[in-house]
């Protein structure tokens, strides 16, 4: 509930710190006493724009500054989304510098008019003939309709529940079109893949593969050089064997004169053993020697696939294709588990649909189950307000698609007199007949849930007699839960508050200033005969202002 108001340098208002309390309260005021200021003012705070042009005093700040007692608005969630402090007693507080800048605070937390305007959502409704169309939309009408239903829990849970659908539907397209992107190159890199496979390049040895080509290549070769090295060794009395062997015998004759002859003999025995060795082994490599075609082309297409392979990747050895060969193998893996993937978040949407499902159907069968309550409700209050043959029919049609309160259209049909037809709200009601639909409605939906402070702003404009008094009654019956401010040019209606305030002007130093008043109770007793009867206030105005007070 709204617990003071404080405005400074605002339009006609100098300054003006009010304080308020639960229950009905009234304010009137002749026409252009500035109530229109007023509200302007808890505009501004509530967070509509502002502009400089609202400034009395251009050179001095304007500030607006609004308490509210949110004990039971169940408001701790909002804060922390909002990431301010929760305090019970919430000041908002509004700046106007004298450059036309102007700053919003939440318990002297600076926020933007969106977080702003979330909050005060929750706090307070202003309600005038303009506000009167909201309850011509779907919106308004759902949620009317859901507060009898008692929705609220399962309206949170399909709402939680539509948000998961529409994350598991955003990821399943996510998906579809990654397949399509790799699906592209999918067969080109399976290609490729296959290509490096057929080569098993975990069993190449390059270096052995291309020193077992050259041999084979070159058999002749070989064979014809180890054949001349072997007769070179080995021929008889010029070979190099038969020569190191007569130097071996010639230095043999030497070893006893010396120990240098016998160091040299000794490095010549070695070399002959070591000749012999070599002779051994050229006669095992000569004997090793084969033709073999079929193996040497073997080997020659599997050096040149592996060169065509390292020059089209651009690679220069056989790791680097290896390497390649793994990243092809997860981008196609990739691709070939796309499908499963898919079909696993085909399942889990099919899963939250069914849930989503049974929601919105139960959401659905609440609703259509509290209609005949709401209308005949709706139906009796109208006719407590001179709307006697006022009639309603509401339908729901279930469509196939989630919306963001359940899967129903809803139509709320009027008729205000007998005879016509049903039609829709804002073509068959009239701007008076909305009001008091829009009053119903209220008062009907303050039995049912907590409702901010709400400001009727002349919702009683065109009804006067008993009709006024049945709306003040409607008006006050809400004050028992709810805190309500009522604007009004009607007696009736200012005789059933438990505050009265009146907003008036005065004129000093050739300036007009607009302020406001709470009335004792026999000022009240004035002001309500004045309402009655103008400002030559008449003993039996005076008299039937005090019956009304009572």
């Amino acid at each position: 509930m709204l617990t003071s108001l404080y405005i400074k340098n605002y339009a006609l208002i100098d300054e003006l710190n009010v304080s308020f309390k639960n229950g009905l309260t009234i304010i009137t005021g002749e026409t252009g006493a500035g109530k229109s200021i007023l509200l302007g003012g808890l505009s501004l705070v509530l967070g509509k724009r502002a502009d400089l042009s609202q400034v009395k005093i251009k050179d001095y700040k304007c500030i607006i500054e609004a308490t509210f007692d949110i004990a039971n608005y169940n408001l701790k969630r909002l804060f922390e989304t909002l990431d301010l402090d929760y305090e019970v007693q919430t000041i908002i507080r509004r700046e106007i510098s004298p450059s036309g800048k102007s700053r919003a605070f939440i318990n002297d937390t600076p926020v933007t008019l969106d977080d702003l305007s979330k909050l005060s959502n929750h706090l307070i409704d202003i309600h005038s003939q303009h506000q009167t169309q909201e309850l011509t939309k779907d919106d308004y009408q759902f949620k009317v309709l859901d507060a009898l239903a008692n929705n609220s829990e399962d309206l949170q849970q399909y709402s939680t529940q539509l948000l998961q659908f529409k994350s598991l539907e955003k990821e399943l397209e996510h998906l579809i079109k990654a397949k399509s992107e790799l699906i592209k190159e999918y067969d080109y890199n399976l290609y490729l893949l296959k290509e490096l496979e057929e080569v098993k390049l975990e069993t190449i040895r390059l270096e052995q593969l291309e020193e077992t080509y050259e041999s084979l290549n070159n058999v002749e070769l070989i064979g014809e050089k180890l054949n001349a090295t072997k007769a070179i060794l080995n021929t008889e009395d010029v070979g190099v064997m038969d020569q190191l062997n007569m130097i071996q015998q010639e230095l043999t004759k030497l070893t006893a004169f010396g120990k240098i002859y016998e160091t040299l003999y000794d490095r010549v025995s070695s070399v002959n053993i070591e000749l012999n060795d070599i002779s051994s082994e050229l006669d095992n490599l000569e004997e090793s020697l084969i033709t073999d075609p079929q193996e040497l082309e073997r080997v020659s297409n599997t050096l040149q696939t592996i060169n065509n392979l390292m020059q089209k990747h651009s690679v220069s050895t056989v790791e680097e294709l290896i390497v390649i060969k793994a990243n092809l193998e997860t981008k196609v893996s990739n691709t070939e588990s796309l499908d499963d993937d898919i079909a696993l978040k085909e399942t889990e949407i099919a899963t939250s649909k069914k849930k989503l499902g049974g929601l919105a159907s139960m959401i659905s069968n609440k609703r259509r189950s509290i209609i005949p309550k709401l209308i005949n409700k709706l139906e009796m209050m109208l006719n407590d307000l001179g709307m006697p043959n006022a009639k309603f029919k509401i339908e729901l049609q279930s469509i196939d698609r989630f919306l963001s309160n359940g899967t129903d259209e809803l139509q709320f049909l009027f008729m205000a007199n007998k005879g016509s037809s049903f039609n829709e709200l804002k073509k068959s009601a009239s701007g008076g007949e909305l009001s008091r639909i829009m009053l119903a409605l209220k008062a009907i939906l303050a039995e049912y849930i907590q409702l901010p402070s709400i400001m009727f702003d002349e919702i009683d404009t065109g009804v006067s007699g008993e009709i006024s008094h049945k709306m003040g009654s409607i008006m006050k019956q809400m004050s028992s839960r709810m805190q309500v401010f009522a604007i009004t040019h009607l007696p009736q209606i200012a005789s059933k508050g438990s505050m009265h305030f009146k907003v008036y002007k005065t004129d000093s130093d050739d300036t007009t200033h607009t302020n406001l008043k709470q009335l004792n109770e026999d000022e009240r007793i004035v002001e309500i005969a004045q309402m009655l009867g103008g400002l030559n206030v008449t003993e039996s105005a005076l008299a039937h202002a005090k019956q009304l007070l009572n």
